[in-house]
């Protein structure tokens, strides 16, 4: 098998404080998350933004402090920003730090219940405009599925030629909403995606880990973090993303997979490739 990516989604737009104490907020505490995550064997890090009081925002600016920071203390890790920012936004806001013109950004191919009366709206139009954006950018798509509905639009706007091949995939399992977090479904989810395409999964809450190992074992690669998870096991809060990913590479390690450097996962990915 291929060596493992792993991503670390350091912060989200919904989790806080309150959930976590280290969730964090500002640039610097940013950076410390994203320095233990890629020092515990990250080669990715998803990146939302907040502003100091802990507001998610998709300000380009904001961005770009941050990924300049994180940067500057971790030239080598390869930084993916959010799209999907938080529920309500707008897509002119959602759709600012691909100006950036990051290696990867997410790409949310569907609309999904987030519990309550919260809904995660992705038109096809919006799904459209966001690839077309970053096809024109050559930043690589992250392409977020819920459910298997969101692999189907992806093939069908891969066809039409808003996504390139080579495709890569994440399931996110769990939510509220979206497909469950268990193996059958994995696994389906699998088999329904091109034989040239990558696949990383997140497993959601109290499932981060079972996921985790089930798709080491499939051949995938994994998501953790405090976007997904703040406990490192029930009833324990991690002290930090780089808590959680030394616990991915210790799965990893007792399953036989090596843990994949930037520069591999750059190879694996396909990062530059137009």
């Amino acid at each position: 098998m291929e060596k493992l990516i792993i991503t670390a989604a350091i912060c989200g737009a919904e989790v806080t404080k309150e959930h976590n104490p280290s969730v964090p907020y500002t640039v610097e505490e940013i950076v410390r998350e994203a320095k233990s995550a890629y020092e515990a064997g990250a080669s990715i890090i998803h990146l939302h933004v907040r502003n100091d009081d802990g507001v998610p925002t998709q300000d380009i600016n904001r961005f770009k402090e941050c990924i300049t920071a994180i940067k500057k203390e971790m030239p080598e890790v390869i930084v993916q920003p959010s799209t999907g920012g938080a529920v309500g936004m707008s897509n002119e806001e959602r759709i600012q730090p691909v100006n950036l013109i990051p290696e990867m950004a997410t790409l949310d191919c569907g609309t999904c219940n987030f519990g309550g009366d919260d809904i995660f709206v992705n038109t096809e139009n919006t799904i459209k405009e966001f690839a077309f954006k970053m096809m024109g950018l050559n930043v690589k798509p992250e392409i977020e599925v819920f459910d298997k509905g969101m692999i189907d639009m992806a093939l069908r706007l891969n066809k039409k030629g808003y996504i390139r091949d080579s495709m890569h995939f994440n399931f996110v399992m769990g939510v509220n909403g979206g497909i469950s977090a268990t193996y059958r479904d994995l696994i389906f989810m699998k088999e329904s995606i091109p034989s040239n395409s990558t696949f990383t999964v997140s497993g959601i809450g109290k499932a981060q880990f079972e996921m985790a190992a089930l798709s080491i074992l499939l051949g995938g690669h994994v998501r953790v973090g405090f976007e997904d998870n703040v406990y490192l096991k029930k009833g324990t809060l991690a002290k930090s993303n780089g808590e959680l990913v030394e616990r991915v590479v210790r799965i990893a390690k007792e399953l036989g997979r090596e843990i994949a450097t930037p520069k591999e996962a750059r190879e694996i990915l396909g990062l530059g490739v137009k």
